[in-house]
């Protein structure tokens, strides 16, 4: 079981930690939300719904009512808790058809990063870029390490990078990680004028 500090918040990390559908969700959630409050965000719905771990194949046949109720919290699970407890709920439901409801099955057989890649790209609000990251968060975290995984990842994959999600091992490098994405964000906002 990897330790992970993404939240900084010992027991939100040691669930992302030992669940990866946690994980998954955790990454799902980190748009347009604060990283840590996305990847805690599995650790206050495992609370809401009672659990120790949770279960695709609960969360996929959920009341859609009642998820966006426990979403909304307070606090809520994230900034658009209707539409990320939708989003959760359809993750889940592939994940029950194609993966037997098991998250680690995305990558337990993968030949390769490419293949692995592929496969995260499917996945309902996983776009090229944030799959990219997870690959690179499943890498350098996870220890999923197909052949050509960092290949996959891009720069998201270089060793010593501080891009993402993937690159945090604790507080200082949660601000290095903070700081290359202000960077980016500044030049992206430079390059349009």
């Amino acid at each position: 079981m990897p330790t992970l500090t993404l939240t900084q918040d010992a027991s939100a990390d040691e669930l992302l930690g030992r669940d990866p559908l946690a994980l998954l969700i955790g990454m799902l959630l980190d748009q347009q939300f604060p990283m840590e409050r996305a990847f805690g965000a599995p650790r206050l719905l495992a609370d809401r719904l009672g659990v120790e771990s949770l279960s695709a194949a609960d969360l996929a046949v959920a009341d859609p009512e009642e998820l966006v109720r426990v979403f909304q919290g307070p606090p809520a699970l994230h900034r658009y808790p209707g539409s990320m407890a939708a989003r959760t709920q359809d993750l889940c439901r592939l994940l029950v058809e194609r993966y037997a409801g098991r998250a680690e099955h995305l990558w337990d057989d993968v030949p390769d990063g490419t293949t692995l890649l592929r496969r995260l790209g499917e996945l309902p609000g996983f776009g090229a870029q944030k799959s990219k990251i997870f690959l690179a968060l499943l890498g350098k975290r996870y220890g999923v390490t197909p052949p050509g995984w960092r290949e996959a990842a891009g720069d998201y994959g270089l060793e010593g990078s501080h891009r993402s999600v993937a690159d945090i091992t604790g507080p200082e490098s949660l601000l290095e990680v903070r700081a290359f994405k202000q960077e980016q964000k500044q030049a992206a906002k430079a390059a349009k004028q």
